[in-house]
Formats: C-alpha cells, structure tokens, sequence
C-alpha cells in the first residue's frame, strides 16, 4: 500500500520573531516536522556597494563601517586591510595592537548579544537581561576609547586614528575585572542550566560534513568541529605573538562537537574568555611609536591615488566567522574599481537550514538564532534580463518604490514625480 504524506508549506518571516532584521524563509513541514527550508534573502538591500564606487578609499572607510551597527570594527578593518595590500602599506606595529583591543573588545560586545538573544528566543529573559547588562560594560569601553558606542572610526588606512593613553588603559583593565567577576555566572548558566541544555543540545545539528559543504564560518563551523579561524590561519598582524589559537566546543565542554546549538554557543562562551586574555596580553606588550603611516586624510588620499594600481584582500576573523573584503583599483584614480565584501552570515544560513531539516518546527527560531545571522551585511541585488545586467539609477529605484506603494494602496494620494534634483549618480 502506498504511503501518502501530507506536506505543508508556511512562511516564516520576513519579519523574524527574534531578531531585528528582515529574512524570510518557506518552510516545508510535515507535521511539526521540517522536511525542506527555502532561503529568501534581500529585504534588506541598501546598495552599499553602488554607492562606494562614487567614493574615494577615505570615504569608503566610513560607508564600510555602517553596513553593520554590530561588527562596524570588523567591515572596516578588512577593508583598510584590502587597500593597505593594494597599496603596499605597512602599519605600525603599535596600531596593530590596537587593532586588536578594539577588535576584541567588539567581539566581546557581539557575543554577549547574541547569547542574550538566544535566552530571550527560548522564552529565558532573565537571562536576556543578565547578558545585556554585562554587555553594557563593553560598550561603555568602547565608548571611552573611541567615542562611540558602535560606528568607533578607529581604524583608518595604514593605522588608527586614536590612542589608547593611560587613562584608557586603566578604563579597559577596569573592564577586564569586572568580567572576570560576572562571566563565571553567565558561564554557569550557559553550559548547565538544565532549561538551556533541554533546548540547545541536539537541536539544529550541522555535521562536519555538511558544514565544509555549505562553507560554514567562525562559531557555526568550530561548532561542528571545523578547526579553523582567520585571525590564527592567516596569522593575522600581531595574533601570532598574543597566542591565538580557534576556540573548540571540546575546549569548554570536554565534549567532542556535536554541531548543535549548544557547540556553537559553548564556542561564544570560550571565546569570551579568550578576549579577555588578548586584550590583557595586548595591553601588556603594546610598544611605543607612532600610529598610523600618514599623518592627515588628505594626504592619505593623495598618496593612495598613486600608490594603488592592482588588487588586495583583506581577511579577518570577525565575531560571526571569516570575513573577506576585496578591492581593486588603478593608478592616478582616488577610488576603487571594484570593492566586494564576503559576509559569514551568508554561508552560515545555509549551513543552518541543511541542519534544522527533521528538527520540530519550534525549534527553528533559536536555530537560525545561534549563528547569529547579520542581514544588513548579507543583501545584495542584481538586475540581469535576456542575459543583460543593468544598473538602476536612483531615480529609477524611487520610482520603483512609488509604484510598489500605489500597488499596495491604490488610495493613496501625492504627486509620484520626484521632488528636487536627487542624486545625479
């Protein structure tokens, strides 16, 4: 006798039930039980990159650090590390360390929001509230080095813009001992809180293989037992001398990864840890000298005209996974030809969607949580029609927007004819 199975298609999002940004997914259930999840990205397109193409390399340092309000440190220091490679800089050995701080700093600030996120997905706000509060120390530091809470404008090409003085050293000690005292509570309650456990172990399992398959990054992919993390592969700047090495499950639990949750929020919890000694050892052996190649942006610019003519990439290890910005550009030109940033969050969402297959639907919220997904990062567009790419001005893009707005209510009132001159680009 035949099998009949009755199979359901729903959507789920764009608007995601625990996190800000819009993704939407068309999941295939039978029963409870997912059988098939569709990806559907682009809601949340901002045409960075068009707009970069009609900057110079300064200007793009700042439109780089607002693709993302979590990893801004992360986006423009893989791509002053792209130009600085076109170019042929070499940064002082001093910036490096600072480099490092900050970055560590914003790792710290990273992870501490999405285990927050994850408590608050399973319904544990207490928890939620108990990892935003410490969080809140971070972002004071944060603010105290750089001036901002997100959006810092530390790094530029060939340096840093700002100092760590002494008064900003003892702030980030000060930090440093705070944490020392509130992780061992947030660790406890992570790895043997008996709630967490319950929904975070065996749930959302992405194998190795699926992982080195779908191209699996940072947290997610140390979580199903990938050794690898950019800032130790690529012997990053001066991680070598701090002792960088990946953060395993094995390393927090004792456990070998599994590849669920659970791995991939132990990882977070050790590489908490981890930062905290690199921004210690950092602190410790920082040398004097200078922090950056040139002294002013101006001249910054002038020299970048002549000094790039080819191509560079940057990588780095960012609080989500590997992180690569690529550029290209031309002698007697101040800006780029080509400029392409490769996000984790991309590979990651698939990874994930592979192992939430024949998991219980109300599992699938903390699942596509625990990779953290960043989709202001991730978007992208492209027009092709009858094999031809075209590229929308934006004027055509509000009048795209009008339409879609008199299509939804036809009711609507106003004179659709742009007001101004716009953008002439």
């Amino acid at each position: 006798m035949t099998k009949v199975e009755y199979w359901v298609k729903i959507p789920f999002g764009p608007i995601h039930p625990g996190l800000e940004e819009p993704e939407k997914f068309i999941l295939t259930l039978d029963g409870e039980r997912i059988v098939d999840v569709d990806v559907k990205l682009g809601y949340n397109l901002r045409g960075i990159q068009w707009i970069a193409l009609r900057r110079n390399y300064v200007q793009i340092m700042y439109l780089a650090e607002r693709m993302c309000g979590i990893c801004s440190f992360s986006h423009n220091h893989t791509y002053t590390r792209a130009v600085e490679e076109a170019a042929g800089i070499e940064v002082p050995e001093r910036a490096e360390y600072i480099r490092v701080i900050v970055g560590e700093l914003e790792r710290i600030h990273s992870h501490l929001l999405n285990l927050g996120v994850l408590a608050h997905d399973i319904g544990y706000d207490t928890v939620l509230h108990l990892t935003w509060l410490a969080r809140e120390k971070v972002m004071d530091t944060l603010e105290a080095v750089a001036g901002n809470r997100v959006n810092y404008s530390m790094v530029t090409i060939g340096g840093v813009r700002r100092d760590i003085d002494e008064k900003r050293r003892r702030i980030i000690l000060d930090m440093i001992k705070y944490y020392k005292e509130v992780f061992p509570q947030i660790e406890d309650i992570f790895l043997h809180d008996p709630t967490i456990e319950a929904r975070f172990r065996d749930t959302a399992i992405i194998s190795k293989r699926v992982a080195l398959e779908q191209g699996a990054v940072g947290p997610t992919g140390r979580g199903s037992g990938i050794r690898d993390d950019a800032r130790w592969s690529e012997r990053l700047g001066v991680y070598p001398d701090l002792g960088i090495k990946p953060v395993m499950p094995q390393d927090v639990t004792g456990e070998r990864p599994r590849g669920d949750v659970f791995d991939r929020m132990a990882v977070r919890i050790g590489e908490l840890w981890q930062s905290l000694e690199l921004i210690e050892h950092a602190l410790d052996q920082m040398p004097d000298g200078k922090i950056k190649t040139f002294p002013k942006d101006n001249v910054l610019v002038a020299k970048l005209r002549i000094m790039v003519d080819g191509e560079g990439i940057g990588r780095y290890e960012a609080p989500r996974g590997e992180l690569i910005h690529y550029v290209r550009g031309k002698k007697g030109s101040d800006k780029p030809l080509r400029w392409k940033p490769r996000e984790p969050t991309f590979p990651n969402l698939f990874a994930v969607a592979e192992g939430v297959k024949g998991d219980q639907v109300a599992d699938f919220v903390v699942a596509v949580a625990s990779i953290d997904p960043c989709l202001s990062c991730t978007d992208r567009v492209a027009v092709v029609e009858d094999g031809k790419k075209r590229i929308l001005t934006e004027k055509d893009l509000l009048k795209a927007s009008i339409k879609k707005t008199r299509e939804i209510n036809p009711e609507i009132k106003g004179d659709p004819t742009p007001v101004g001159f716009g953008c002439s680009r």
